[in-house]
């Protein structure tokens, strides 16, 4: 699924907190800048955890990390500036409206637009180019956590409604058109198997259905496969090798039964969520013995051994 999802100009990762979705969009970038070409990874959180991660620093511009992958933050107001700089030439006069308290107060009571400018970041930089080429072939987006992700997706269709066609409009009406081009923009899910996760993760991808904007795929991370069964667990207690080690056998049956019940909860999940989202799923194991950069690195090795061209569930 991954060679198909990287096709695409801009991949938008969504999900709920502590889904791994940082981690997962990091090592996709990763990825990307040694497959595709020049990579450029975008996040919403202030502390840039994501540019920790591809060992950058936090920058409101795309700043480089390592050969063809660059990182920034993407903040409202910041977008907001660099739009306004665009369509008003003049310094002087573009410092005089940026300063002045009217915009000040614009600016912090119309939330809406902020985020607005956001998605236009991201068009932006989709349309950009050098010599004539694409300046990214691939841009990936860590984006906030689902409930604001979605207010954020849905802004350039309310504001297209409002503006109708003017400036602002014709902008919104170019972002809605990239969001909803399968063939440039990929939204992906990520999710664990735990029941909030689940259903958090299946009500995000009824609210794109009713925006028309599909999602691509879905990595269900932290998946726990179940490598032995009840009977195995009741032999292991029953061991005549383990008849003076009781409290081994105890506590090694604990923990296995509790694995038993975990990779019970992701069958159940991965089941529901076959039912209720329509596209390719792919599972990614419980890396547990790793954190940080490392774990981003697991996660990209595992990804890239996924075989080309699979579909469905892995």
């Amino acid at each position: 699924m991954l060679d198909d999802l990287l096709r695409r100009r801009v991949l938008i990762l969504l999900g709920k907190g502590g889904v791994g979705k940082t981690t997962l969009s990091a090592a996709i970038a990763w990825l990307a800048a040694r497959r595709d070409g020049p990579t450029l990874a975008m996040e919403c959180d202030e502390r840039a955890p994501m540019a920790a991660l591809l060992g950058s620093h936090k920058s409101y511009a795309p700043v480089v990390a390592a050969p063809r992958l660059s990182t920034m933050v993407l903040e409202g107001s910041r977008a907001l500036e660099e739009y306004l700089r665009l369509v008003i030439p003049a310094r002087a006069i573009f410092h005089a409206v940026a300063g002045s308290r009217l915009y000040q107060y614009f600016v912090h009571a119309a939330p809406g637009l902020r985020e607005l400018m956001m998605l236009g970041k991201i068009y932006y930089e989709a349309e950009l180019r050098r010599d004539g080429k694409p300046r990214w072939d691939v841009i990936i987006l860590d984006a906030p956590a689902s409930g604001h992700a979605l207010s954020l997706l849905r802004m350039p269709f309310a504001a297209r409604e409002t503006f109708g066609e003017s400036l602002v409009g014709r902008e919104a009406a170019h972002i809605g058109a990239l969001l909803r081009d399968t063939g440039r923009c990929a939204l992906i899910a990520v999710t664990t198997p735990e029941p909030l996760a689940i259903a958090e993760t299946i009500e995000t991808a009824a609210e794109l259905d009713q925006l028309q904007i599909p999602l691509s795929g879905l990595f269900l991370n932290r998946h726990n496969p179940a490598y032995f069964s009840a009977a195995d667990i009741t032999r292991l207690k029953n061991s005549p090798a383990m008849r003076h080690r009781r409290a081994h056998a105890q506590y090694l049956c604990a923990v296995a039964s509790t694995g038993l019940a975990q990779a019970a909860e992701t069958r159940r999940a991965l089941r529901l969520l076959q039912s209720k989202v329509r596209c390719p799923i792919v599972t990614l194991g419980d890396f547990t013995d790793f954190s940080g950069a490392a774990l981003m690195a697991r996660v990209a090795a595992e990804l890239g051994s996924e075989p080309r061209g699979a579909s469905g569930t892995k």
